[in-house]
């Protein structure tokens, strides 16, 4: 059978419909990544990094140039910028699918999920880069990839030459104590924080598995939480090049963004329990209360402060205001020539330490009840509350007959002063709470009072004061440490 021009023709565009079918066909069926086809071996492999911008002032920054310096670099570059609000002035990001603005505040009208800034992060590793940055090369963001992949650090950077690159620092976090402490890193470029200005990479799934995973200061709060779980950084031989219209450049902007950064850094250390910064070189600065606050806790229940129950200790802010109201009230008392004493805990703490107990959260004197007359606060006190020239508060507990002094009229840190009388030759008082050391004692241990180191100053105790504490707490007291009530809590957690 011999076919005709026309059927040949009809077979033949039969077959090329086929042959396109199969192909379309063919197609869609492979990785999308497979697809492209381009100069760049990044992106034939499909971005494996999201560009997360956090650290940046709403009113002046570089987000725009940092947000095209790596577009240039890669088309499908997916880039995250992460404010609480909606930026003031707008940003001018590209209206791209893979160019994101992610609102973390959460709002009335948007889902929970829109709050969360994991929801905007798809790929295994994130770079978190500051304002100022700028990507100038191909395949850095990669470089950083295959650092990470073989070293053992769980983050690697890339100081931004900037007049801030980032250096080195050890840092050392200890939630007990309320504190973290920086120095010089032993082992740079492998170390447990960074200061100054670093692209940061991590895995994506480390980074939203922290407790506070974009936080501000950036920076502060990351090597806060990596250092805590011990995890390094290692600084990279690979630097990012600085904006070329940086932000910031007005002395009205520095001192704006100076301002609100300090505000925010305060908040951030006070939120994650830190309350006193060594640094390098021995310089502190405080972040608890002070005499214009309250103090860092409430009222105390069973002689256990709430902080015990976290496994921390007394904030180092108010051993520091402790210390600070016993050595004033030792010196009006001495001035005065009021006999004193330090009783209790406090002087269990300078047989132990030489200072306050690190979880003790008051200070306790005994005086002679016949010496209060010649002190003009405690004169004062007795017919009630007395504000000295130095701001501390001199009044009657209400608890019972005794007296005590507080760091000032907002912050009740305070000295407890309690006054006994011979009866008999044996030191007594008028009002007993239910302390277990709260008993009476033999006058002798008083004469002679003995000096005795305690909380950055000398003061008097009683002579034999070993005896003297086994006689109230029990045998072995001074090295056999524990919490002022066990039946409640435990120094070894058991309680």
């Amino acid at each position: 059978m011999r076919l005709t021009r026309c059927q040949a023709a009809l077979a033949a565009a039969i077959t090329l419909n086929l042959l396109v079918l199969f192909y379309v066909s063919w197609l869609q069926h492979q990785p999308r990544n497979s697809r492209a086809r381009g100069p760049r071996r990044a992106s034939a492999a499909g971005p494996r990094v999201t560009v997360l911008v956090r650290e940046f002032e709403a009113f002046d920054n570089a987000v725009p140039e940092l947000v095209d310096s790596f577009l240039q670099q890669d088309p499908a570059q997916p880039l995250v910028v992460a404010a609480d609000t909606l930026p003031y002035p707008p940003l001018a990001l590209p209206r791209i699918p893979n160019v994101r603005l992610a609102l973390l505040q959460p709002a009335l009208d948007r889902p929970a999920a829109a709050s969360r800034p994991e929801t905007y992060v798809t790929t295994e590793f994130v770079a978190l880069v500051p304002d100022g940055a700028r990507a100038e090369a191909p395949g850095q963001l990669e470089r950083m990839v295959e650092a990470l992949r073989v070293g053992k650090a769980r983050l690697v950077a890339a100081p931004v030459a900037t007049a801030n690159p980032a250096r080195c620092l050890a840092l050392n976090v200890s939630l007990r104590e309320w504190t973290a402490r920086y120095g010089a890193a032993p082992a740079a470029p492998r170390c447990d924080a960074l200061d100054g200005d670093a692209v940061v990479l991590l895995r994506a799934r480390d980074l939203f598995n922290l407790s506070a995973p974009l936080a501000r200061p950036v920076g502060t709060s990351l090597f806060l939480q990596t250092s805590l779980r011990g995890w390094a950084v290692q600084l990279l031989d690979l630097t990012f090049a600085a904006a070329r219209q940086p932000p910031l450049t007005t002395a009205h902007a520095r001192w704006k963004a100076e301002r609100e950064g300090r505000a925010r850094r305060a908040a951030l250390l006070r939120a994650l329990g830190i309350r006193l910064v060594s640094w390098e070189g021995g310089r502190l600065e405080w972040f608890g209360c002070n005499k214009e606050t309250t103090r860092c806790f409430g009222t105390v229940v069973g002689d256990t402060p709430a902080y015990l129950y976290e496994e921390r200790w007394t904030p180092p802010c108010c051993l520091r205001a402790l210390r600070e109201t016993a050595r004033y009230v030792v010196g009006v008392l001495e001035a005065a020539g009021v006999r004193y004493w330090l009783e209790g805990g406090s002087l269990l703490g300078a047989a132990r330490h030489g200072d306050i107990i690190p979880w003790d959260y008051d200070v306790d004197l005994g005086i002679y009840l016949e010496d209060v007359g010649n002190c003009e606060q405690l004169r004062g006190a007795e017919a009630g509350s007395v504000v000295d020239e130095r701001g501390f508060v001199w009044e009657k507990a209400v608890e019972g007959d005794f007296f005590r002094v507080q760091y000032s009229e907002s912050n009740h840190l305070h000295v407890d002063l309690w006054p006994f009388y011979p009866r008999n030759g044996v030191m007594t008082k008028d009002t007993w709470l239910d302390h277990r050391q709260d008993v009476e004692f033999p006058e002798h241990f008083l004469q002679p009072l003995v000096p005795l180191p305690f909380a950055g100053f000398v003061a008097q105790a009683p002579n034999n004061y070993r005896r003297f504490l086994e006689l109230k707490f029990g045998p072995g007291v001074i090295e056999n440490p524990q919490y002022p009530n066990p039946a409640l809590l435990s120094l070894t957690g058991s309680g």
